[in-house]
């Protein structure tokens, strides 16, 4: 059911939006060469007992997840794109990395991903990540009273074909609100002027994640870790937006914090 947020529910869900801007920024400083994934982990859950906040990983079993996930934060290497669960690998120069970052405060969910490359990066790696930005931003501003979720759909799909990306559809943008995934499912692919009209109120993660060479997905033996089928790098920018009457407002935006 995909459900709309009055102007004072919004408002209520800025917090949590705040809370996942401001631990995403505080783990991208803090990861860089020689930091172990599962450190990552230990310090997003002390940010998130620090602030009486919820994970909404670690007790999460979809029916794609071989179990509970176990950890709190997403963390996803070189060709792994999606739902990285943090393991003993401790990052290596030109490591490209993901942190997908869920958290509830006061009962509200936000969502949000940033890709970077701790390191000397390559140029190939900074344009996949410079694209999924790109998708990112035209996805938000299609983001408005009177677009469907199709003209959303075709920005993202706009950037990355514009690269030379193909794109994959099985996993994509949500709806967010009381849960981490609701309706509409919002794809990285779509024609325009289709699917659910856009309300004010309506509160979505939109999420392009590219692949360099492929759009096609495997399992790792965790039961989680989503890898391109043919070892080629992944990159994935995600926000938490309400649509309202005066236009797209990113609740998980880190600019406040001086950082992208």
């Amino acid at each position: 059911m995909i459900e709309l947020r009055t102007p004072a529910e919004i408002d209520q869900m800025r917090p949590a939006g705040r809370f996942v801007a401001e631990v995403l920024a505080t783990l991208r400083a803090d990861t860089r060469v020689g930091t172990n994934l599962l450190t990552i982990d230990k310090r997003a859950h002390e940010l998130i007992r620090k602030a009486g906040a919820e994970s909404c990983y670690i007790d999460y079993h979809p029916s794609f997840g071989a179990s509970p996930f176990g950890k709190v934060i997403c963390t996803s290497v070189n060709d792994a794109v999606l739902h990285g669960l943090p393991h003993d690998y401790t990052l290596r120069d030109g490591d490209l990395v993901t942190l997908d970052f869920a958290a509830s405060v006061d009962g509200w969910v936000a969502d949000s991903a940033v890709s970077f490359v701790v390191g000397t990066p390559r140029d190939e790696d900074l344009r996949l990540i410079d694209t999924t930005e790109r998708a990112l931003a035209a996805a938000i501003d299609a983001a408005t009273v009177g677009h469907r979720v199709g003209d959303i759909s075709a920005a993202v799909a706009a950037v990355a074909h514009g690269e030379g990306y193909s794109v994959n559809t099985d996993f994509g943008g949500h709806g967010v609100g009381r849960v981490m995934h609701g309706d509409p499912h919002v794809p990285n692919d779509g024609k325009p002027g289709r699917g659910f009209p856009l309300r004010a109120g309506l509160v979505v993660a939109l999420e392009p994640w590219f692949l360099a060479t492929t759009d096609e997905l495997v399992t790792d033996p965790d039961g989680w870790t989503l890898r391109s089928v043919d070892g080629s790098r992944g990159s994935h920018s995600e926000h938490t937006i309400a649509v309202t009457a005066d236009g797209p407002l990113v609740l998980t935006d880190r600019s406040f914090l001086g950082v992208d």
